[in-house]
């Protein structure tokens, strides 16, 4: 994965998080491609992005052929064909659980474009005829998938060589391996309101400590 590109209604709110830390760096060094579109640009002066449901209901939907418009317009290239080029992931409660395993996966990957549903969702035929794949964050309701999209961007880019400035960081890490989450970890000062940090944890004895992390360690539920 060289480019991550986010589909949404409120590309601000992903830019925020996308410009800061770790990742607003790799963005900044070039060593992933980032950009953000709002459906609103892909529509006509006063024409919507969405309409009412067929079959009645509440919330509205985001129309399909603005979906189309801005893939076709951004890509140049007819809006089904391009996730034949690169992994199309569309936010929503029914897909595939975001898990580190999946953040791995994507990273190792093609170069992944994200379309964020919002209001009453997206017409189905974007996820049939357009998508990749779906994924979730898990079994709750957001108000847009601009929420997804910022933790899959960041799970993933996170993964990439050269963005962290250690390696070793993603190694040990909660769950890099068979679901574990990492131990409770301190830092300075060694006494805090009559609470002290382990004792092996200042010994030097690197076994100790590892061997101590390793016991700490936990399962993910």
């Amino acid at each position: 994965m060289k480019s991550i590109d986010v589909f949404c209604v409120f590309p601000a709110a992903v830019d925020a998080m996308m410009g800061v830390g770790v990742v607003g760096k790799a963005i900044e060094t070039g060593l992933v491609d980032y950009r953000s579109f709002s459906f609103r640009d892909y529509v006509d002066a006063g024409k919507r992005i969405d309409d009412s449901p067929y079959g009645g209901g509440a919330g509205m939907v985001i129309r399909p052929d603005v979906v189309a418009r801005a893939f076709r317009e951004v890509y140049g290239v007819p809006a089904r064909q391009v996730r034949e080029g690169r992994r199309v992931v569309i936010t929503e409660p029914g897909g595939r659980l975001l898990t580190q395993g999946y953040a791995e996966e994507a990273a190792a990957g093609r170069d992944i474009t994200i379309v964020c549903g919002r209001y009453g969702g997206i017409d189905g035929r974007v996820r049939e005829h357009l998508c990749s794949e779906a994924v979730s964050l898990g079994e709750f309701v957001l108000s847009g998938g601009e929420i997804a999209a910022i933790a899959l961007a960041d799970a993933a880019v996170r993964q990439l060589d050269g963005v962290l400035g250690n390696s070793e960081s993603l190694v040990g890490e909660s769950f890099s391996g068979a679901g574990a989450i990492g131990p409770p970890v301190y830092t300075r000062p060694a006494e805090w309101d009559g609470e002290g940090v382990p004792g092996v944890l200042l010994s030097g004895d690197h076994a100790k400590v590892d061997e101590w992390r390793l016991r700490h360690s936990r399962r993910s539920d």
